[in-house]
Formats: C-alpha cells, structure tokens, sequence
C-alpha cells in the first residue's frame, strides 16, 4: 500500500478551503443526523462527522444548527450519495464523492469540472478497482510528545489494524472498512487523537505527474473543493514538492 497523502490546497487557498470545508461538513452532519438520529452516542456516523469538523476547528455553533434543522424536519432535503468516476489528464484515475439533493445538477457539474480540465467523466467502475476502500486515521507525530515508534505500530495493530505507515510528520493507520469504528475507539481510549479519520478509497498504485498535466489537476482538485456537493474526492496521482514549488 503505498504512502497516502492528503491532497493539500495551492498557496493562499486556506481560508476558502476552510470555509468549504465547514459547509460539506455542515451537509454530513445534517445527512447523518436525518439518517441515524440526533443522538451521535447512538449514531456513529454522526459521531464522526461532528468529530471530523472539530478537527478542522468548525464552530460549534455551525454544528447544533445542522443538527437542529436535521430535528426540525419541516424544511427538510433530502440528500443521496453518489460516487462519480472518471479520468483526469495523463489519464490519472479520479473519484468523486458527492452528496447531492439534485443528481442532474451534480452530474452535470461534475461532468464540466472534468472536460474543462482535460479528463472526462467514466462510467461506473472504470477506475474503482485502482482503489481499495479502507479505514484511515491519521495521528501527527507531535514535538511535545515523544512517541516511540515500534511500540505504537504494535499497539495499533493489537487494536485491530491491518497496517501502520510511518512518515516523518505523521502515523497513517489503515484498517478494513468493517474494523474501522473498532479501531479508532480502541487507540482513543489509550489518548490518541486524528488529525483525519474516515472510511477512503486508497489507490494501490499512485502515478507522478509534472508539468501542464500537474497543472490541470490541482485546478481540477480546486474546482471540485468549491463544488459544495462534492464531499471527497480521491486520486492516484503524486506531485512531487519541487514540482509543487515550481506551479506556486
């Protein structure tokens, strides 16, 4: 299993990558809260999306107003999950996870973000088999908190994970979809916390890509994050950092 990186927003695109953020991760919680109920003890996907806009600093007032309009239920969407394939240049493999309340418009939408940027959407399945869907909990190596590598990797795996990935900045534990909720509890009750954690579709093999092709895909990867229906997107392409210093 190759080493997963999070695709990063280009320089000066923090604050906006925020703020969509707070909004797709306001759509989650609506979502699941709708689904599962109000409470997250008794509902653990809302357990984990309120967990995951914490991380990112999403205030908490945005959190309770999802929820009580997902109680409220009298101007109530309803939202479906779709999950868009398709090639992006240099014939990358890209997939997009949505949540929609309209599926022509997002089709649509998601179709334009493609050809505009030298890809084209594919049919269902045509690059899903490049990806193993897996429980992913990133934990950040911290300076004030000294944590010793072997001992980790085997705590992890004795909580049930399949693999532990160790990189200079962080710890990347993989674990199958269905054990994922497991894990994640046990390694929190020992005191860990995520910097990311969620079920993704992990590419078996990632492509380097440079240049023009580069270009047009971190402009894609930017047209998609500004789409408030796209929720993740997932990819096999690698840029290396030069190259990224060199596109600004």
């Amino acid at each position: 299993m190759p080493k997963f990186k999070l695709f990063a927003g280009r320089k000066g695109k923090a604050d906006q990558a925020k703020n969509n953020q707070f909004v797709k991760l306001g759509r989650e919680i609506y979502v699941q809260a709708r689904r599962g109920g109000t409470n997250p003890e008794a509902n653990y996907g809302l357990k984990s999306a309120i967990a995951s806009a914490r991380a990112i600093q999403m205030p908490a007032d945005n959190i309770e107003r999802a929820i009580k309009k997902a109680a409220g239920g009298a101007d109530s969407v309803d939202y479906e999950d779709v999950l868009y394939e398709g090639y992006g240049p240099g014939g990358v493999a890209v997939m997009v996870k949505c949540l929609t309340d309209n599926r022509n418009r997002t089709a649509a939408d998601v179709r334009s973000t493609f050809g505009k940027r030298g890809g084209n959407l594919g049919e269902s399945g045509c690059v899903a088999y490049m990806f193993d869907q897996k429980g992913l909990l990133v934990i950040a190596r911290d300076e004030d908190v000294s944590v010793d590598e072997d001992s980790f990797m085997m705590e992890a795996l004795e909580a049930g994970a399949e693999d532990v990935v160790s990189g200079a900045d962080s710890f990347e534990v993989l674990t199958a979809p269905e054990e994922f909720e497991k894990v994640k509890n046990n390694l929190e009750s020992a005191g860990y916390t995520f910097e990311t954690a969620g079920v993704r579709w992990l590419p078996q093999n990632t492509v380097a890509v440079e240049g023009e092709n580069a270009e047009k895909l971190l402009k894609m990867m930017e047209a998609f994050d500004d789409n408030d229906d796209v929720q993740d997107v997932y990819h096999n392409f690698e840029i290396s950092d030069d190259e990224m210093s060199r596109l600004g």
